[in-house]
């Protein structure tokens, strides 16, 4: 029977990460229930269990809903904000140009801003985007064992133009079964990146011959490295569903990304926002 020294109650956000200092170190992990928190390293190799209580607010409105949206919206908002829009998943796709943002406010804040293409090495080398002050979250997030910035641009938009350009050569999705089964093999990421480069170098010139520098601007950066807290990956990854099956248990034996690695099952802990949970340890 499992020794009860934490519990928390409360709705579902995405695990905190961070890093105490670079080129390599060990990812930190922080669970966040409302207004609750919970350093979860130091429970690795420990039993925890976590329920579904079966209620769901939209973590905009407030509103209770059936299914969380966008991962923890209501359908409204899922329909309406600018967060929720097509072309966040899709950035080359961003609409702020011909005035049909559906928050000119919100697209100046988050999507005309300083963007990052990188490559990162998770389940494999991919290549993705992301706002400057994202870094290393977004890599964290991925799971990704290295990652390097490539180049920095002015809008989201142009970032995504150059990554639909990048992904003709290399990945831009992370392979999650592949990722949660074991450590990435080390890549030398700055030969991958100019192979990448190369490869890739007549539709870039395309795509950026009529810009500034002021547009863009290649980046000289070294990759870091991250080590991510896992005591034993699992043979066969078997992914548990809050919504099918409202209690998992099981010890503790790493986080990765935003999956928790339990020797039961492993569960993607983003795909639950706004969900209502206890957590006990």
């Amino acid at each position: 029977m499992m020794q009860t020294t934490h519990v928390l109650t409360g709705h579902l956000a995405k695990l905190t990460t961070h890093i105490d200092s670079v080129p390599q170190a060990l990812v930190q992990y922080t669970l966040v229930l409302g207004d609750q928190k919970l350093h979860l390293n130091p429970l690795i190799g420990q039993t925890i269990r976590l329920e579904n209580l079966g209620h769901i607010n939209c973590s905009h409105c407030g509103r209770k809903t059936k299914k969380s949206y966008s991962q923890g919206y209501c359908f409204p908002c899922m329909q309406k904000l600018p967060q929720c829009d097509l072309c966040i998943m899709s950035p080359e796709r961003c609409h702020f140009d011909a005035g049909t943002c559906r928050d000119e406010a919100w697209g100046k804040a988050f999507c005309m801003q300083p963007h990052i293409v990188y490559l990162a090495n998770s389940s494999g080398l991919k290549v993705g985007i992301t706002r400057v002050n994202q870094m290393p979250t977004r890599w964290l997030d991925q799971g990704a064992s290295q990652a390097m910035p490539i180049m920095q641009v002015a809008t989201r938009k142009l970032s995504g133009d150059v990554e639909t350009i990048l992904k003709q050569y290399v990945a831009d999705k992370t392979n999650w079964r592949k990722l949660l089964k074991t450590d990435a093999q080390n890549i030398n990421m700055a030969q991958a990146a100019d192979l990448l480069l190369n490869e890739s170098e007549a539709d870039l010139e395309a795509l950026l011959g009529g810009l500034s520098h002021k547009d863009y601007q290649w980046l000289d950066t070294a990759a870091i490295s991250m080590c991510y807290p896992v005591l034993e990956y699992p043979d066969k990854v078997n992914s548990h569903n809050l919504d099918k099956e409202p209690v998992l248990e099981g010890k503790l034996m790493g986080i990765k990304g935003q999956y928790l690695i339990l020797d039961s099952a492993v569960i993607n802990v983003r795909k639950y926002t706004s969900y209502l949970v206890q957590f006990s340890s």
